[in-house]
């Protein structure tokens, strides 16, 4: 059975800084491809940040050159550095792994940029 499961969110001022980690028992992320997704109440689910198991990120635009996405083979996790948080970026973040046509998806953490 797999699960993910996600900590590192909370409340931080415009301007800092979070990281998220997502740890995962019954699937391998090296093997396939994750990242994490983000959802604000009422609107749908989007994309934040992707790594293959090429190493191969890939980014939305809104978030370029602040998250950097990463995954420790060594420990089955994968991260989410997040800087220059706006409160824009305030969502419930959750992390996915897709692996052989299968997805899966940790029940999120919440993060808030407020001052």
């Amino acid at each position: 059975q797999v699960h993910l499961v996600e900590s590192g969110g909370g409340l931080v001022q415009p301007g800092g800084s979070l990281r998220l980690s997502c740890a995962a028992s019954g699937v391998v992320f090296k093997f396939g491809t994750s990242g994490w997704y983000r959802q604000v109440p009422g609107k749908q689910r989007d994309l934040a940040a992707t790594i293959t198991s090429f190493d191969h990120t890939n980014y939305a635009d809104s978030v370029k050159g602040r998250f950097t996405v990463s995954r420790d083979n060594g420990k089955n996790m994968v991260y989410l550095q997040m800087n220059s948080l706006k409160p824009e970026d305030t969502a419930v973040y959750s992390c996915y792994v897709t692996q052989a046509g299968d997805h899966y998806w940790g029940q999120g953490t919440q993060v808030t940029v407020s001052s």
